[in-house]
């Protein structure tokens, strides 16, 4: 039996755009459904925009540009409150304060009755997934695995510095469904892979994967994003800003098209992802599906 994630209604399903920073992804999103609506085959209808960076974010801008209600609702304010100066989930009391902040996010969307969340850079790891299905793009290829593990897994930049790392010549985005935040970033990209984005050319600027090796393992202290301002570091913020034109966008408007239309599952028996074509079609078992600016194939 097929467990379709965002169930089959009579209605249009409305979906909640979350971003935190300049929206790129949720432009891309916008335009594509705003496009189809003219064409009279829309899958989706956005019923708001959520940020949790009100000063900084271009929300604003693009809520005006697309006449769609904005929920602000910022973080970093919130936490200072509660006598917290910069948003973290290292205490016990920061993730009490994260907890609460998603309280009152809750409490912000609930009159725009939302079928499902669509993550466009929207930065703060909150349970919100727990309330209905949120998508999420994700700059690096999920599919790739080591010893049951998705090699690519992080956040910000991190996904894209791994996978050039381990050197193949190519890159690429996924979509994936997100699963509740239970205490690291990357336990949140271990949900499924509904799409990924063709293969996008590696950017090494004549550099060799050894070299980018080496400036890999002579760091100190945490893997964080930002933490090491060092040529990798440089490349990989390159890399993910050419990902992001030519994999995101390409690939996260028809997944969430697609998504939205009812065409992905979950197998009830053993757990794997589902999809079909279009809902009059039969559910087949897939790895992923990759998108590309020619349409869709399934991956097995």
């Amino acid at each position: 039996m097929a467990n379709v994630f965002l169930k089959d209604c009579k209605k249009t399903p409305k979906g909640a755009v979350f971003l935190s920073g300049s929206g790129t992804n949720a432009e891309k999103l916008l335009e594509k459904v705003f496009q189809n609506k003219s064409a009279s085959h829309t899958s989706w209808e956005p019923a708001v925009l959520v940020t949790d960076r009100p000063k900084t974010s271009r929300a604003r801008e693009i809520a005006s540009k697309y006449d769609l209600p904005l929920v602000e609702c910022g973080i970093l304010d919130f936490y200072r409150s509660r006598g917290l100066e910069k948003v973290t989930l290292a205490t016990e009391k920061a993730r009490q304060v994260r907890e609460e902040w998603t309280d009152l996010l809750r409490e912000k969307i609930s009159p725009y009755h939302i079928d499902f969340g669509l993550l466009a850079g929207f930065v703060p790891l909150c349970n919100i997934v727990e309330d209905f299905p949120c998508l999420n793009v994700h700059p690096a290829d999920l599919t790739q695995e080591e010893n049951g593990v998705r090699k690519f897994a992080g956040l910000h930049s991190v996904g894209v510095e791994l996978a050039m790392l381990y050197g193949g010549g190519f890159l690429r985005s996924s979509v994936i469904l997100v699963k509740p935040f239970s205490g690291s970033g990357g336990g949140m990209d271990s949900g499924h892979i509904l799409g990924v984005s063709g293969k996008v050319a590696t950017i090494y600027d004549g550099y060799s994967v050894e070299e980018l090796q080496k400036i890999f393992e002579e760091r100190t202290g945490p893997h964080i994003h930002g933490l090491h301002k060092d040529l990798l570091f440089f490349l990989a913020e390159k890399n993910q800003a050419n990902l992001k034109e030519k994999g995101d966008h390409i690939l996260y408007p028809p997944v969430v098209d697609d998504f939205a239309a009812g065409c992905f599952a979950e197998d009830e028996t053993d757990g794997s992802l589902l999809y079909r074509k279009d809902p009059a079609s039969s559910f087949m078992k897939v790895k992923t599906v990759e998108y590309t600016s020619s349409g869709s194939t399934p991956l097995f």
